[in-house]
């Protein structure tokens, strides 16, 4: 048996952790900028820092007992953060991620019975067609394929996605370049404003956000003629009215239920957030792996493989172990939503395992970082390189539940965890079982936090239709085994 050589670790484009703390006014750029770059060399080797950022104690938390404690064990004395909610309450105002206290428990206790195992087949199949209907965009008679920025079109092929499963395709769009209004809406209205950071009042205006009002207008009356019309369908006949997420919503409305505003709020916390962030990781899961042949192999082989035996795609997060692995590993290393804030309501305090006390003040904001967790050198051996065998069964099990954070943990874990997997497995197995996408010299893409983890400058790949191999099994290289290559 031959042995493929080893490929050279690939380190995908990240800031270099900062050397030399920054002075006030660097903050303040560096945070206008890109938060990411922000981060010195113990944000990514210590287990805990609490400093100040303009007179406000803070305490970044990278060890997993003290992000548990946080989250989860005593998850009732942390809020949400007050910079994080001058940022996203604007856009989202009482949506599911901005929502506390009793509304929240009303928006969750609403939306999870459509999260649940019963509706997943269902999800599935639409995933697969829509999946299959965005393949026509790669379609062409050139030899060298096509360029398209992987980028926008997973912006667009997750938006088809959610408007078939969750709305049946029922949300009332205009014409127009959907991916460029999330971009301007996230630009302009999901940043950090100076005055987020000195926790000027609300009624202060945001010069920064003042760009991104219109498009949110859009947005928002996207979904008003959204509802409109459902309840138009759901009072002239209420049983041809799709079993979904919009009518479900719609049948809670009332004065012991949500509220129109609260369920206008949730539905564009979808729109324009719930997609988001599964189009960034599947963006930044293809440039990946176009660097990484034996990766792509291993999953070019298991997707023909499982496609092949007519498999039912509800199945596919499970019998696709490669696919799902190479997933995981871009949450890791470009995490959806890079950082989660909280602040504390009273007095705590935390013993970690060491014996040492941490104090947390009341009114300390504690940051847990997935950007610094998920490439920290206390968690993770060679934590800058891109390696998928990290979440290969066997493997995954070891990672500790606060050490991978990519879809939060606690009360709050996201609500769309599961669906938000399948969906990624389900579109990555159906693209790559046609078409290879590749990097070129123009491929330079720079992560950069507005909310979710952004590519600066796109990610444009080169698309080309798959050549058939003669002997798949053999070219798996290291990363799949087969029955030609089992003892």
């Amino acid at each position: 048996m031959t042995t493929r050589p080893q490929i050279a670790d690939f380190e995908p484009p990240a800031p270099l952790p900062r050397t030399i703390p920054p002075g006030r006014l660097e903050i303040i750029r560096t945070v206008l900028r890109n938060p990411l770059e922000l981060w010195g060399l113990p944000s990514y080797t210590w287990p805990w820092i609490e400093t100040r950022f303009f007179g406000q104690t803070t305490l970044i938390a990278n060890d997993p007992g003290l992000i548990r404690h946080v989250l989860v064990d005593n998850a009732a004395n942390y809020e949400m953060s007050e910079v994080r909610q001058l940022v996203l309450r604007p856009i989202l105002r009482d949506g599911l991620l901005t929502a506390e206290g009793p509304v929240w428990k009303r928006s969750r206790k609403a939306m999870a019975p459509v999260f649940t195992p019963r509706h997943a087949r269902g999800f599935a199949l639409q995933m697969r067609q829509q999946s299959e209907d965005f393949l026509s965009r790669y379609e062409t008679d050139e030899p060298a394929g096509v360029m398209r920025d992987i980028a926008v079109d997973m912006t667009e092929l997750t938006y088809d996605i959610l408007s078939a499963t969750l709305f049946s395709d029922g949300i009332v769009s205009e014409q127009g370049d959907f991916a460029k209004d999330v971009e301007d809406l996230l630009h302009n209205m999901g940043r950090v404003d100076p005055f987020d950071l000195l926790k000027a009042p609300k009624w202060v205006p945001r010069l920064t956000r003042i760009r991104g009002q219109k498009v949110l207008r859009k947005f928002r009356q996207l979904v008003r003629n959204t509802m409109d019309q459902r309840r138009a369908l759901m009072i002239a006949d209420r049983n041809t009215a799709p079993n979904d997420f919009l009518t479900l919503l719609l049948d809670l409305e009332g004065p012991d239920g949500l509220s129109g505003e609260e369920i206008e709020d949730n539905i564009l916390t979808f729109i324009g957030a719930g997609h988001e962030t599964t189009a960034r990781a599947l963006a930044w899961t293809f440039y990946c792996v176009a660097h990484c042949p034996d990766v792509r192999i291993a999953m070019e082989v298991e997707i023909d493989r499982v496609i092949a035996s007519g498999a039912d795609p509800v199945d596919w997060l499970e019998q696709m172990p490669h696919v799902r692995a190479a997933f995981e590993e871009a949450m890791r290393l470009y995490p959806p939503a890079p950082s989660i804030n909280r602040d504390a309501i009273e007095d705590d305090s935390y013993t970690a395992a060491s014996g040492e006390v941490i104090e947390i003040t009341q009114g300390t904001t504690v940051l847990v970082m997935p950007w610094t967790l998920h490439r920290h050198e206390l968690y993770w051996d060679k934590p800058r390189v891109f390696d998928p065998t990290r979440f290969m069964p066997g493997a995954r099990e070891k990672i500790g539940r606060f050490q991978y954070l990519p879809f939060g943990a606690g009360p709050r874990v996201c609500i769309g965890a599961t669906f938000a997997l399948q969906e990624a497995v389900i579109a990555l197995a159906v693209l790559m079982h046609r078409f290879r996408f590749d990097v070129t010299p123009e491929t330079n893409p720079w992560p950069v936090q507005k909310l979710t983890t952004q590519p600066a400058g796109g990610i444009p790949m080169r698309i080309t239709r798959r050549k058939a191999r003669n002997n798949p099994a053999s070219d798996a290289g290291p990363l799949v085994q087969t029955e030609a290559t089992m003892p």
